[in-house]
């Protein structure tokens, strides 16, 4: 299914009363000593400290406009996120959640979700295993999966992140975004077309999208690093990926040290804290990884902020 324009505004409309609009944060041309202006899209600052309830709610907000909501209510995997993210939209909505997670997932992003009255389940070394597990429960209770990225509905809640940057900041030329299944990317570049240049960012250990369009097809990558709880998806989502190769202009990789030394400065300059995910777009450019032509106006998604404070702050 391909996801339009149209369905992302409609998706605008129907999330507005549950989601923020989140700021933009200009960066002077000399501030950081890049030789380039850049805009911050701070959607660490969403409910549940990431972009991912636009999907969630999105997504069970469609269903319950179909008449297609179960009363068993709703079940994710996640490797903290989207979990956290389900948690909350159930929460909003007066549904019951079920979340199940890979067991190396943060206790931060553990204990997010179950503030948010969803109950977890811990299991498998990774979020394919999770995925199984919530699946196999699936099949028992009859709860609807919200997938962490791979359907329309929520590529579409993540693309309004998309309309309101370009909306709020309208001369960008280039749009940096963290990679890992492609809900947010793939969403972001349904939006955007050929407007501007999107650019796809990965940790090194988990290089799904880089993967995928060297190989023509989502294709299983490794995972591993110190963003894999966030970006660590095996391989890129079917309903992404034509959307992606269509529209994505390039897929760079960045070391962990990168990604580490951008959430140092976020919070030396700005006094944000991210996750490591959700500093990675931003360790791009930092790091030199991505450089843009001259003349450009850099957008780069700041995209969480599920991590414990002390290992950032210190």
């Amino acid at each position: 299914m391909t996801v339009t324009r149209s369905d992302i505004t409609a998706a605008a409309a129907r999330i507005a009363p549950f989601v923020r609009r989140t700021p933009v944060l200009a960066v002077p041309e000399g501030e950081l000593g890049l030789g380039f202006a850049m805009v911050l899209k701070l959607e660490l600052l969403q409910h549940a400290g990431s972009f991912k309830p636009r999907g969630a709610f999105n997504r069970i907000l469609l269903a319950r406009e179909a008449g297609e909501l179960p009363a068993a209510g709703v079940i994710a995997a996640s490797g903290g996120n989207h979990g956290a993210a389900v948690a909350y939209a159930a929460r909003a909505l007066g549904l019951t959640a079920e979340i199940f997670v890979p067991e190396h997932t943060p206790a931060t992003k553990r204990s997010r979700i179950e503030s948010f009255g969803a109950r977890l389940v811990r299991g498998g070394e990774t979020y394919a295993e999770a995925l199984a597990a919530s699946r196999l429960r699936q099949a028992e209770t009859g709860a609807m999966e919200v997938h962490a990225y791979d359907h329309a509905a929520v590529l579409a809640g993540q693309g309004t992140t998309a309309k309101e940057f370009t909306e709020d900041v309208p001369g960008l030329t280039h749009m940096l975004v963290a990679t890992g299944g492609g809900g947010l990317i793939g969403g972001m570049a349904a939006w955007i077309g050929d407007r501007m240049k999107v650019v796809s960012v990965e940790p090194t250990g988990c290089p799904a999208l880089h993967d995928a369009l060297a190989a023509g097809a989502p294709v299983p990558a490794p995972v591993g690093g110190i963003a894999a709880d966030a970006l660590g998806a095996r391989q890129v989502g079917a309903e992404m990926f034509p959307i992606a190769r269509a529209h994505v202009a390039e897929a760079v990789l960045v070391e962990d040290a990168a990604i580490i030394a951008a959430q140092l400065l976020l919070w030396d300059r700005f006094r944000l804290v991210a996750e490591p995910g959700g500093a990675t777009a931003l360790s791009a450019v930092l790091s030199g990884a991505w450089r843009p032509p001259a003349g450009a106006l850099v957008g780069v998604l700041v995209c969480g902020a599920n991590t414990d404070p002390a290992t950032v702050v210190g």
